[in-house]
């Protein structure tokens, strides 16, 4: 009888929301991937693609156009070219995540879903978890739902040092000098504990670039982290 080889599903990544955040998330996959050679990680179309109209102009600013459609041929354009699955690095661009999955038939990996659960999972009894994203998120209280899910209140830092975190995203989309600015994550860490979050959750891809930055007392998770686990997972089982 003849042996049917078993293909492996091709993950595809709607990225440029940054690009170095894309890079970033590309990198964890393949560390963790459990491979001896080339042949053993994982197929990553990637549409890296840096023109999606500002996440920032469109919920912060209220001067820019929704990024959904643009996102919605992205994902039809990587489905086209053989993807098995879709990825959403960008926390804030999941405001968008039924403009994608309505423009697919392949399924989409919900960030704000899988991050919340890992959460719960590992930490039962934290009831409180503190975000460092962008002003975005909390504008449009996008991780509530997942979070209140799971049995988890929202807390953000206070306002000053939310405008701090804000402008280190910023300045990592802008590729400038971010090592002098983030010392402001420890303070919004410090703000976070101080109101009674239980844990960290970094939930914005520019910060997951600079997280090594970062030092608290408190446990952190970091939202990239999770979707590289959970893509090598889905795909190695």
């Amino acid at each position: 009888m003849e042996t049917v080889e078993k293909t492996e599903q091709t993950v595809g990544i709607l990225g440029g929301m940054g690009p170095d955040a894309t890079v970033d998330l590309m990198q964890r996959i393949i560390n963790a991937t459990p491979a001896k050679d080339d042949a053993d990680h994982i197929r990553l179309l990637v549409d890296n693609d840096p023109k999606v109209p500002s996440r920032i102009k469109a919920l912060i600013e209220k001067t820019g156009e929704s990024p959904g459609p643009y996102m919605a041929k992205m994902a039809q354009g990587l489905e086209a070219a053989g993807a098995n699955f879709l990825i959403i690095p960008c926390n804030t661009a999941h405001k968008y995540f039924d403009d994608v999955v309505n423009a697919v038939d392949v399924p989409v990996v919900n960030l704000l879903d899988i991050a919340a659960a890992h959460v719960k999972r590992t930490l039962p009894e934290a009831t409180c978890i503190g975000l460092l994203a962008s002003t975005a998120v909390k504008i449009t209280d996008l991780y509530a739902p997942a979070c209140h899910e799971q049995g988890l209140e929202v807390l953000f830092p206070e306002p000053v040092w939310q405008d701090g975190v804000m402008s280190l995203i910023r300045a990592v989309k802008a590729n400038s000098g971010t090592s002098s600015m983030c010392s402001v994550l420890n303070i919004a860490a410090e703000s976070l504990r101080d109101q009674g979050a239980d844990c960290i959750l970094i939930a914005c891809t520019e910060l997951s670039v600079v997280s090594n930055h970062l030092e608290t007392s408190l446990p952190v998770f970091d939202a990239a982290q999770i979707l590289a686990e959970h893509v090598v997972e889905r795909v190695k089982g």
